[in-house]
Order: structure tokens, then C-alpha cells, then sequence
């Protein structure tokens, strides 16, 4: 969790060209499974990481709390 810069969330415009510029260069992770982008991961390497799950949560559990979205299971097991 020390290589996170920050999770942000997808919708404005600045984020919205961080990730098409993260995109053209090939260091864009999309972890959606198809789903709709809500959180945005930006690593301190240059790579962006695209979730499903929302900031706060991604947040939760990189500080170790167990947070599983509803009807699912935790990754801390």
C-alpha cells in the first residue's frame, strides 16, 4: 500500500484524461471484469488500476479492514 498515490473516483474530466493518457502508454490495469469504473488507483510507478468497488472500500481494505462488499466475501481470510 506504500506504492498508492491516491484512489480517486472516475468522473472528472482530469482523471478521465490521466486514464486515457495511462491507456495509450500501456500501463493501464482494468480490474473491472466488465463492470463500471468507480474507483481509480494510481500507483507510484505510473500504472493506474481501474476497480469496481467504490474509493472508500478500496481505501478500507488497503488499511486492513475487512470491508466485503454486500453478499461477498472478504479478502482478509
Amino acid at each position: 500500500s506504500a506504492r498508492i498515490i491516491a484512489i480517486v473516483s472516475p468522473e472528472s474530466a482530469p482523471i478521465k484524461r490521466i486514464i486515457q493518457d495511462v491507456r495509450d502508454r500501456g500501463q493501464l490495469v482494468d480490474a473491472t471484469y466488465g463492470r463500471r469504473t468507480r474507483a481509480v488507483v494510481i500507483m507510484d510507478s505510473g500504472h493506474i488500476i481501474l476497480s469496481a468497488i467504490q474509493p472508500e472500500t478500496v481505501a478500507g481494505r488497503m488499511s486492513g479492514k475487512n470491508e466485503p462488499e454486500s453478499g461477498g466475501e472478504g479478502y482478509n481470510d
